[in-house]
């Protein structure tokens, strides 16, 4: 057996005492062998525990093993965690991974980028559709080619892998409005489409609770865009509480508010999202919503094999992300 404990097809052509040839005709079924050196064979793939690699499971299968990741970005954290949770989930498939980056919802751009991965024979492709970039991706895939899109906001069209950020939003709106502000204030990071689910919860939460619908703010990706929000909103009396779409942002946001001298949640309640790894580092310590993105890439990529293999018709998948209360949010006081 090899230093890694794993055992090799040599391995098992030893146990079997039968040729390395002969088992790799019985793994992919490419000539005829006796039943007696088959049983044999198989026999000692049982024993053994073999696990065929991605290379012997491609000629046993004659399928691509190879899936496709398309994204729009990979270093942000909501991305980089899917992009994980996908490449877990397929190495312990036997699958390799390729990522694509799209760098805009340009169509030369994203004709591009989809050419260049279709030059790889694949077994199915993965879509983060978080962005318009990620959007423009998913109408380009060859329609002979499984794919699942990962997302917060659902696409019946499509096979789907969803963190519910609307009801996470409602949630969290609701959390601050039950504290006694009079409304919410909403930060948005730049949307998939016209709004993202973030958005949606959060006005479906004010309007059903008619307290006022202030207008969405809109950020950029760049968390320093918030410092110059954070500002604006700190001179304004009536704002008392702020959720930010992602936590980047909101810590932007923060810096601004305090920048004006004035004090978190003491003056300002500032809430965010996705529960990035810094938030409750960050003083003080963020209210937000945990978002599993490295999970949504492992459901992501489940609903995948599924079509690629063909064992299972499911085509979507959905969870609710868990509201995570710190100190940055309380109840309003008069400002001083």
């Amino acid at each position: 057996m090899n230093r890694a404990g794993n055992p090799t097809i040599s391995d098992v052509a030893a146990r079997a005492g039968v040729s390395v040839p002969t088992v790799s005709r019985v793994l992919t079924g490419a000539a005829r062998v006796s039943p007696a050196k088959r049983e044999l064979v198989e026999a000692a793939i049982a024993d053994l525990g073999y696990r065929p690699s991605a290379a012997a499971r491609a000629l046993v299968s004659r399928k691509p093993q190879t899936i496709a990741i398309i994204a729009g970005n990979t270093s942000r954290y909501g991305y980089a965690e899917t992009i994980r949770g996908i490449e877990i989930a397929a190495r312990a498939e036997g699958y390799t991974v390729m990522i694509t980056v799209v760098e805009s919802a340009d169509e030369d751009e994203v004709d591009r980028a989809i050419a260049a991965t279709l030059t790889q024979p694949l077994a199915g492709v993965a879509v983060l559709k978080f962005d318009p970039p990620g959007v423009a991706a998913l109408a380009k895939i060859p329609p002979h080619l499984p794919v699942v899109a990962l997302s917060g906001v659902r696409d019946p069209a499509t096979p789907q892998a969803v963190l519910d950020e609307a009801a996470a939003a409602d949630e969290l709106t609701r959390h601050l409005l039950d504290l006694g502000h009079t409304t919410v204030h909403h930060v948005r990071v730049p949307p998939s489409r016209k709004v993202d689910g973030r958005t949606t919860g959060w006005r479906r939460a004010l309007r059903r609770a008619g307290a006022p619908v202030p207008a969405a703010v809109d950020a950029t990706w760049d968390p320093r865009s918030g410092v110059a929000i954070g500002r604006a909103l700190a001179a304004d009396p009536a704002v008392t509480a702020v959720f930010c779409g992602n936590d980047e942002i909101a810590m932007g946001v923060m810096r601004g508010i305090t920048e004006a001298g004035l004090r978190i949640p003491d003056d300002v309640s500032v809430a965010g999202f996705d529960d990035n790894p810094l938030a409750e580092l960050w003083s003080p310590p963020l209210t937000t919503v945990e978002q599993d993105f490295a999970g949504l890439g492992g459901r992501g990529f489940q609903l995948l094999l599924n079509a690629v293999d063909g064992t299972d018709d499911r085509r979507y998948s959905s969870e609710r992300p868990r509201l995570v209360l710190r100190a940055s949010t309380a109840a309003p006081k008069p400002r001083a």
